[in-house]
């Protein structure tokens, strides 16, 4: 049934508030007998009501007898699960596979420290009818087809096991056409073997069609297993115990053709062509179906299909029950656990034998000490062997060792036997060669054997004395003097001592299965955890993900290295594609990527048709042609020389008839031009150039003469790269005689650096679903003015599997990796110490394994964060992957993304680019070609969705800094900003003079920038000053005559030639660079006035003169460098300055010039009005003289002053 939500029973406690034991109980557990067996698909727990006991960690064990059980191992070799946090809250674990049980024991790990043990739990599931049948070695049986052959295109089997036994045939059948199909366990692992057809007896190419995968280890536990196989054509799916291998079968055919039948446990008749000799299974079968039809069950009611061997050959039937073994092993898995058992006292003979497995380089097995001091022995798992140590007082001690590859993780049985003068060893009862040392000593055992652990740490008031670290793994069936060792009635009646063991159970694991080192990593495991070895791979990290070489030649001569020579190279980095040899031809501006292969010689050919061509393959040095592929679909540019010399024998023939050579390239696309064309066009380097033999004829060779001519040239077209083959089909005529030669590949440049795309609008891109496995790298650049955004997510079914990077909203230093691949939601954030929306380029990288998962930007630290062991990475997303924003377009990305890889695949950014959702291709923003662009040197900053204008730095405000910011000046009043109140430093004043820009001084050594507008009908007037600490100053004089100038000490130079006291506004230019260079490049200024009357302070004498009556009138856009002093006084920002106004001070823009306006977009105008629409208030309130004088002027004639049109007017 696939029914996962049936609960089993309404719950299971022991009293109205659930099960609590007493806290004296030293091993507690709650075992529920279900009475039949079900299929059981997952657990709920809750503490005990009303209280403060939960469990806050447990283990699940089950099995079909009450003294027999297995922990339900999750992903990644976990065996715990979590449990509650309170006594309320459900905690619900649905299981990665479905389990079969008739009993479940529930075994508390930790529970609330301010509490005690507590629990009600749940289980869930469906009844599981069981169909078993058991297989002693020889007993066997078949299913026979209904028709003679079986022909699928898919199918469906399934089984479950369970064996002591490493090795056996599980299922064979086999056809006549080379196709077979089994399943076996071999060296503890299930493997399957499968071919859809032998190739080579209809098309004569030497391509089998075998395909070989294994699943699990340590498959000897004589408990189930659960096996099913789906196919549909070559696509298969192998899964055992929840763990699938998918893959593609070997060959070209689809379709299963298999003969007369299938067998089941061994095979009837041994002699068959696609079956080596195999041993035959031993142990329990149950369900096994293929293609709907339980072939047990047809079995039992001895249905004609089913066919045994003869009695003759076969001993008995195969049994429909299960044969009753009870192993009763013991797991040893605490950090000081240890069994002492009890022993026969002042023996002359000891006897000790057990079976045990374990992954440890080292931990003691057994020790025991002599009846009255008189020596002890020690038994070490050291490095794979048993090494024994005996001690005899007043002796030297006895070393030797036994066995090899001891902790392979499979049982291993040890028997030995000491007595007077002579100890035995015999390993996995291998009886004809026991291992025996001889010496003289005499032996009297003690009474207590610490066997498969190490010597307590705590209150060690016993005989073990033993410094050799514990013992972890499994141990069972322990003979003490040839008794067996009951634990639990020496438990009971309290004749041995053990702590921090499991009974009944191997919670063991195999922790390299599967394999989760990378690029043919080595797993090395230890009793809870794993390491890769990457020594030889070309590859490092964690899991052997990262490869120590760089992607081209391009990548080396960036990071420095210059010298020309043979380097590796890896173009897909993380890649399934393996690093190879290269030259490196490195340039000043350019490292040129050279690979060689076997055609850089000159090769004849003869005897060559169209139909029969010669077939030229180019084998690359070291590399295969993905891997040469890979290097010339990241280089900017590739190339490679190509020549073709003929003695009658042609080449592409006329431009409308078929070549009779042509070469292919990447993805085995067939190209007709040749070298120095182009593609598409079936032409010769001479045809481009209209230089060939025969004017006829695109290429030299077409002319089909007796005589020796070539073609050749450079094949330039970087997608069509590299030559993979050469065919020649026009050399079989009498006298056609022909040769080619191809130059090395040769790249360059790195195209995906520079992939680049602009988000404009919320949106996505979609990509195909991202499929890392266990492990994944991610990198990119970006730059975005933005507060947050999602650069890239990729999820699964209702996001219980995703990634996500993305720039935190909550801060702008922030850089997220956020994901759930396994063990819930987590996060790995890097915060930077200033803002990642500054709009430059940052690189991002982030990474991700069984682990660790790590960020970083540009070149900082990593921020890592570490897994516990046994954490779980499942990344098997469904859904597309979207590049730009998270799922419905939520947290888009505004700004450049550009590089985007991920497991060493680029993703074609650029390839996605699309106007019209907003995706514009290269970086390109809108302060690019602004539609408005800011005025009055406002500084443009790019929002990517829109542009701002900065205005900060201006004497302007408004959306494009266009808006003047002025004042009306009564008789009298003048603003004056001191810029600094004491001399500066030396350092400062050096910092000035460095930087031509540097205005934090408010002022520069080098250049100054001023400008105003103005109206006025008087004068002379000075319009702005500025002192130093010197005699030195900078003076805008307006002279009587009506011209304006500006001064610099004794010297006034000129800077208009006609009268501007007119009324109008009037603009006063900077200096140009060459004037201020020379009259303003050496001078300290503190103050500067905008003033009319000679209140002022000390000023020269020469502009003193024009300085009576003063200023009367209007001036806007007042700026030096970046001080505004009327901006700042009525467009406050709550910064303080050092502002000093005499006199009334009005604001107004009289004195502004009129601004003509670009054109701008209605889209843009704040102003414009849609149709329908009307403007229903205009209200315009005037507050000085001034203003209603510049109003007059604005609308009708008046003295001095023309009038102007509506449009005109100033803002």
């Amino acid at each position: 049934s696939s029914t996962a939500a049936v609960r089993l029973t309404r719950r299971f406690f022991a009293g109205s508030s659930g099960w609590s034991p007493s806290p004296s109980d030293q091993h507690p557990w709650l075992q529920i007998n279900l009475n039949y067996k079900y299929r059981i698909t997952g657990i709920s727990t809750q503490g005990t009501f009303n209280s403060n006991d939960w469990v806050t960690k447990y283990m699940l064990l089950y099995g079909d007898r009450p003294d027999s059980w297995k922990p339900y191992v999750q992903r990644a070799g976990n065996m715990t699960f979590a449990g509650n946090w309170n006594n309320y809250q459900v905690k619900r674990h649905y299981f990665h596979y479905a389990i079969t049980a008739k009993h479940v024991r529930f075994l508390p790990m930790e529970w609330n420290p301010d509490g005690k043990i507590g629990v009600r739990l749940e289980l869930y599931g469906c009844y599981y009818g069981s169909y078993v049948m058991a297989f002693d070695g020889d007993d066997v049986m078949s299913y026979r087809f209904r028709k003679r052959t079986m022909r699928t295109l898919q199918d469906v089997i399934s089984l479950n096991f369970k064996t002591l036994e490493k090795e056996g045939l599980l299922l064979h059948s086999e056809g006549s056409q080379g196709d077979f199909l089994t399943l076996e366990l071999h060296d503890s692992k299930l493997v399957l073997h499968i071919s859809l057809g032998d190739q080579r007896a209809e098309t004569g190419l030497d391509i089998t069609g075998n395909t070989t995968v294994s699943l699990g280890n340590l498959l000897d536990d004589q408990h189930w297993h659960y096996a099913t196989i789906h196919r549909y054509g070559r696509h298969v799916n192998f899964t055992l115990d929840g763990q699938t291998n998918r893959f593609i079968c070997n060959g070209n055919f689809d379709n299963l053709d298999l003969d007369n039948e299938i067998y089941v446990g061994g095979v009837i008749n041994p002699v068959k062509p696609y079956l080596p000799h195999k041993h035959n299974f031993r142990g329990c079968m149950e369900n096994v179906f293929y293609n709907g039809v339980n072939i047990i069950d047809l079995a039992k009611s001895k249905d004609t299909q089913i066919r045994f061997p003869p009695r003759k050959v076969r001993r008995s039937a195969p049994s429909s029950r299960a044969p009753n073994v009870v192993l009763r092993p013991m797991t040893f898995n605490g950090a000081n656990n240890y069994l002492q058992v009890p022993g026969p006292m002042r023996k002359i003979r000891m006897s000790v034998k057990f079976k045990f497995r374990s992954w440890d380089t080292i931990g003691l097995l057994m020790f025991t000490s002599f009846a009255d001091k008189t020596g002890s022995l020690e038994m070490v798992l050291s490095d794979g062997q048993v090494n024994i140590t005996m001690t005899i007082a007043g002796k030297k001690p006895l070393k030797f060792a036994a066995g090899y590859r001891l902790n392979n993780g499979f049982w291993h049985s040890v028997d030995l036997v000491a007595r007077d003068g002579s100890v035995t060893v015999i390993i996995d009862e291998e009886e004809g060669s026991p291992f025996r040392v001889n010496s003289e000593f005499t032996l009297r055992t003690g009474d207590k054997y610490f066997l498969e652990v190490g010597c307590p740490k705590v209150n060690n008031d016993t005989d073990c004395l033993s410094s050799i670290m514990a013992f972890h793994g499994c141990m069972q069936q322990i003979f003490i003097d040839g008794e067996p060792i009951d634990v639990d009635i020496m438990q009971r009646r309290r004749w041995g001592v053990s702590f921090q063991i499991l009974h009944g159970t191997c919670a063991f694991t195999d922790r390299c299965t599967p394999n989760l080192c990378e690029h043919e990593g080595r797993c090395i495991q230890s009793w809870d955890d794993f390491i890769c070895n990457c020594d030889n791979t070309g590859y490092k990290g964690e899991v052997c993900h990262k490869s120590v070489f760089k992607e081209s030649c391009e990548a080396y001569r960036l990071s420095g290295k210059i010298s020309s020579g043979n380097y590796s190279i890896d173009p897909d980095g993380s890649g399934p594609l393996k690093p190879f040899f290269v030259y490196c031809n490195m340039k000043v501006d350019k490292g040129l990527t050279v690979v060689h292969h076997n055609r850089i010689y000159t090769t004849k050919v003869s005897g060559s048709t169209m139909e029969q061509p010669f077939v030229g393959d180019v084998l690359y040095n070291n590399a295969s042609w993905d891997e040469v592929s890979m290097l010339a679909n990241n280089s900017l540019f590739c190339e490679q020389y190509i020549e073709y010399n003929c003695y009658k024998s042609r080449l592409l023939n006329t431009q409308s008839g078929s070549p009779y050579a042509f070469w292919i390239g990447r993805n085995d696309q067939r190209h007709f031009y040749w070298g120095g064309s182009y593609p598409g066009i079936r032409k010769c380097d001479c045809g481009i150039r209209k230089d060939c033999t025969d004017n006829r004829f695109f290429c030299n060779c077409d002319a089909d003469y007796r005589q020796w001519y070539s073609d050749k040239g450079i094949l330039k077209y970087t997608d069509h790269m590299p030559v993979t083959r050469v065919v020649i089909g026009d050399t079989n005529r009498t006298g056609s005689e022909a040769t080619f030669y191809l130059g090395p590949l040769r790249c360059y440049g790195d195209r995906n650096t520079w992939n680049t795309v602009t988000f404009q609008k919320v949106t996505h891109m979609l990509f195909p679903t991202f499929r890392p496995g266990t492990s994944a790298d991610i990198s990119f650049y970006f730059k975005t003015t933005a507060d947050f955004g999602v650069f890239l997510e990729n999820s699964g079914y209702r996001h219980y599997n995703f990634i996500r990077l993305e720039m935190n909203s909550k801060s702008t230093t922030d850089m997220a990796f956020v994901f759930n691949v396994g063990d819930g939601i987590d996060n790995v954030t890097f915060r930077s110490s200033f803002p990642l929306n500054n709009d430059e380029w940052h690189y991002v990288k982030a990474e991700i394994n069984a682990k660790l998962a790590r960020i970083k930007v540009d070149n900082m630290t990593w921020v890592v964060r570490r897994f516990p062991p046994h954490t779980y990475i499942s990344m098997e997303f469904n859904k597309p992957l979207l590049v730009g924003a998270a799922e419905n377009k939520v947290q888009g990305f505004l700004g450049c993304l550009r590089g985007l890889r991920m497991n060493g695949v680029t993703l074609d950014l650029e390839g996605k680019a699309n106007d019209k959702e907003g995706i514009k291709q290269n970086c390109t923003g809108f302060c690019w070609n602004p539609k408005v662009p800011c005025r009055n040197a406002g500084r443009c900053i790019e929002r990517y969705s829109a542009y701002e204008c900065d205005c900060n730095n201006t004497a302007y405000d408004g959306m494009f800094c266009h808006r003047d910011i002025g004042a009306y000046f009564e008789q009298g009043t003048w603003v004056r900003y001191t810029i600094r109140s004491a001399a500066i430093t030396a350092a400062a004043e050096f910092a000035s003079y460095v930087d031509a820009y540097n205005f934090s001084l408010g002022y520069n050594q080098t250049s100054e920038e001023m400008s105003l507008s103005f109206r006025t009908t008087q004068s002379p007037a000075v319009l702005m000053y500025i002192s130093s600490f010197t005699p030195d100053y900078i003076a805008l004089i307006l002279r009587k005559d009506g011209r304006m100038c500006t001064g610099v000490l004794q010297f006034l130079f000129s800077y208009s030639k006609h009268t501007v006291r007119k009324g109008l506004p009037q603009v006063c230019p900077t200096p140009g660079p060459e004037t201020s260079q020379e009259i303003m490049g050496a001078f300290f200024f503190f103050c500067f006035f905008c003033f009319s009357s000679a209140e002022t302070g000390r000023l020269d004498p020469e502009i003193q003169k024009y300085n009576s009556p003063g200023f009367t009138g209007c001036m806007s856009g007042v700026r030096f460098n970046n001080i505004a002093p009327l901006k700042f006084h009525f467009r406050p920002n709550g910064t303080l300055f050092n502002l000093s106004i005499s006199g009334n001070l009005y604001e107004s823009n009289c004195g502004a010039m009129p601004w003509l306006p670009p054109l701008i977009p209605l889209e843009a105008d704040p102003w414009y009005i849609k149709r329908g629409e009307t403007l229903s208030t205009i209200l315009v309130v005037i507050t000085t003289p001034m203003e209603l004088r510049s109003l007059k002027c604005l609308t009708m004639s008046c003295p001095d002053s023309p009038t102007l049109p509506l449009q005109q007017w100033p803002l």
